[in-house]
């Protein structure tokens, strides 16, 4: 049984550098469409089932704002 990983970004941090975007070798991640309060556009996941857990966008982003999450049995673990 394959692991299924979640990505969460915390909105509040993300500054739309987009080199989470960039980084991430299954294209998980985008520019998001809604802009927060600040007016920035966030990076979202879209293809969250593509994730593969490596945690390469998590890794270089400079605001620590994105967790990979393992998911399994109802609880996320870290």
């Amino acid at each position: 049984m394959s692991r299924k990983f979640r990505v969460l970004i915390n909105s509040t941090y993300c500054k739309a550098c987009e080199l989470c975007v960039a980084v991430c070798p299954k294209s998980v991640l985008a520019v998001g469409r809604s802009t927060t309060s600040k007016g920035i556009h966030c990076a979202e996941t879209v293809a969250p089932d593509s994730c593969i857990g490596c945690k390469a966008c998590s890794d270089i982003c400079p605001e620590a704002a994105i967790e990979i999450r393992v998911e399994g049995d109802g609880q996320d673990r870290k």
